[in-house]
């Protein structure tokens, strides 16, 4: 049987790519299967797939790349698939001795702005340039590549372009989605935003578009449903002083809820946000909730982002906005709220598309035959 073990530094073990989605299809395609995360302490085996999880999060990158290796040891792999450099380097060794494949599956930014915000000018330089090495140090060392998306795979695509590599999306599997179509009451609306309550992913931008709303229809009720949390004080913060300064009524804030439970929290909602800043990490990302978003029936608004107009064009189930536009993207809701059947197109559109093009479904043979294929090399 073969065995294919999973590395990741930022991830929990049961992060939704991971363990829901190519974890779970691998298992049920005859692999044995492993997850090794240093985000959280946990042990065990769940739904047939086995965890060997450390919080050293904060450890040295020495003890990180230790504990790597000598999971990579006991477990014996046929094949890894790395989230990060780190893991990849961690894993060269035991790679290289045992001939065998390691995919680094290309989802996040490398380096990301979370992690130069902390470094001031010319250190920040310095350091991005040094990330950058390290991610193609990486892309050296792995021997396939996955892409979360096509606007991801620069650099590692262009510089080492004579290694396998797929594209692999993060469409959910069915399996977790709820249907939630509505049907719009009259002169009322439910606006939902999920996700990391921050102003880079939009939180001030949505409530500029609500505050536009209210101005332009005080008849109407509004309510409104956040789905999230703050990660850093400043977010708390910030979020502190938009609800005093706006001082919403019907306004609901609920914890984030588990992955397999995740579409059924915003059943309620008509129409969902996603204003983040398009900046150019955001520009160049294609955001995972849509996808859920679709697969629930739910028309939306996002960010006018490089990554969607890229993997999908021009949306048949919401509007794409500059996200700083608050007078248009109110005027876009109040063209729901007056037209019941375009709101109810949409959300049919929605569903449609996920159906057809947008799930798990239509790429897991994909990710399989790909981990096959490295495996036979």
């Amino acid at each position: 049987m073969p065995k294919v073990l999973f590395l990741t530094t930022s991830h929990s073990y049961n992060d939704d790519r991971i363990f829901y989605h190519q974890a779970k299809a691998l298992r049920d395609n005859g692999y044995e299967v492993k997850i090794c995360s240093l985000y959280t302490d946990y042990k065990g085996t769940i739904d047939g797939i086995e965890i060997e999880s450390y919080s050293v999060l904060e450890e040295s990158i020495e003890q990180k790349m230790e504990t790597f290796r000598k999971v990579c040891e006991s477990f014996q792999p046929h094949c890894i698939i790395c989230s990060e450099p780190l893991a990849v380097v961690a894993s060269k060794k035991f790679v290289q001795e045992k001939n065998i494949s390691c995919i680094y599956d290309v989802t996040e930014w490398y380096p990301s702005m979370s992690m130069l915000e902390k470094y001031s000018f010319p250190a920040r330089a310095f350091q991005a340039f040094k990330f950058f090495l390290i991610q193609l140090y990486a892309g050296f060392l792995s021997t396939h590549f996955i892409f979360g998306e096509t606007t991801k795979k620069f650099p590692l695509a262009y510089f080492f372009w004579f290694k396998k590599q797929m594209i692999l999306p993060y469409y959910p599997d069915s399996a977790y989605i709820k249907e939630s179509i509505r049907e719009l009451k009259p002169n009322t609306i439910t606006l939902c935003y999920t996700g990391q309550i921050s102003k880079d992913k939009g939180i001030g931008n949505f409530f500029k578009a609500i505050n536009k709303l209210r101005e332009k229809e005080p008849e109407m009720d509004i309510r409104i449903l956040i789905i999230g949390s703050t990660v850093q004080e400043s977010d708390a913060l910030y979020f502190s002083a938009l609800l005093e300064k706006y001082s919403f009524k019907n306004i609901e804030v609920r914890k984030p809820t588990s992955f397999e439970h995740f579409t059924e929290a915003f059943a309620d909602a008509d129409l969902c946000f996603d204003l983040r800043e398009t900046h150019f990490e955001n520009n160049h990302s294609l955001p995972i909730k849509l996808f859920y978003f679709m697969g629930a029936g739910k028309p939306v608004m996002y960010s006018d982002l490089k990554g969607i107009r890229k993997h999908m064009g021009e949306l048949s189930f919401g509007y794409l906005v500059n996200p700083q536009d608050a007078e248009s993207i109110a005027e876009m809701i109040i063209r729901y709220a007056r037209n019941p059947a375009q709101y109810h197109s949409h959300a049919l559109n929605a569903r449609k598309e996920f159906k057809e093009k947008y799930n798990w479904g239509t790429i897991k043979n994909a990710f399989i035959d790909f981990v096959k294929r490295s495996i036979d090399k």
